[in-house]
């Protein structure tokens, strides 16, 4: 009986992973992008249902390692995944990440991305350069009526 039940187990974990549920797995539609970067505010507007990437450049070889502050209101903005994609196969190759958002009521809410340049396990920058690298992308979320 334990064997039918793990093989249930693994049959459904394998479900999930193939329909995109899973933890980390890839998203197809990244929706409207919108683009920030360190030490900026940048306003959002998008409409309920509309799904949304908060996007950053991202070079992780060289230190970056962006993170999501805190979930945004749920009733506003639902997050959905964080997704890398590099710009290149070399080494050492920059790339965007990803913050999926889906609208979801009328309402405002804001999302602070933070890139801890070089921090060790603790998140904290150590030296004066990772805290001089280090910063926060703040993106002010506005979510309107479908329509």
């Amino acid at each position: 009986m334990r064997r039918t039940a793990g093989r249930s187990g693994v049959a459904l974990l394998a479900l999930l992973v193939a329909a995109g549920c899973g933890a980390g797995s890839a998203v197809s539609d990244y929706g409207k992008l919108v683009k920030g970067s360190k030490g900026t505010t940048v306003q959002v507007d998008v409409r309920s249902g509309q799904r949304f990437s908060l996007t950053v450049a991202d070079n992780p070889s060289v230190g970056d390692s962006w993170d999501l502050v805190e979930v945004p209101d749920p009733k506003v903005a639902s997050f959905i995944s964080e997704e890398h994609v590099s710009d290149g196969d070399a080494p050492g190759s920059g790339g965007t990440a990803y913050f999926v958002f889906n609208g979801k009521k009328p309402g405002r809410t804001e999302v602070r991305l933070r890139n801890c340049w070089r921090c060790g396990q603790d998140r904290t920058p150590a030296t004066e350069e990772s805290r001089r690298h280090s910063g926060e992308a703040v993106f002010t979320i506005t979510v309107t009526p479908a329509g």
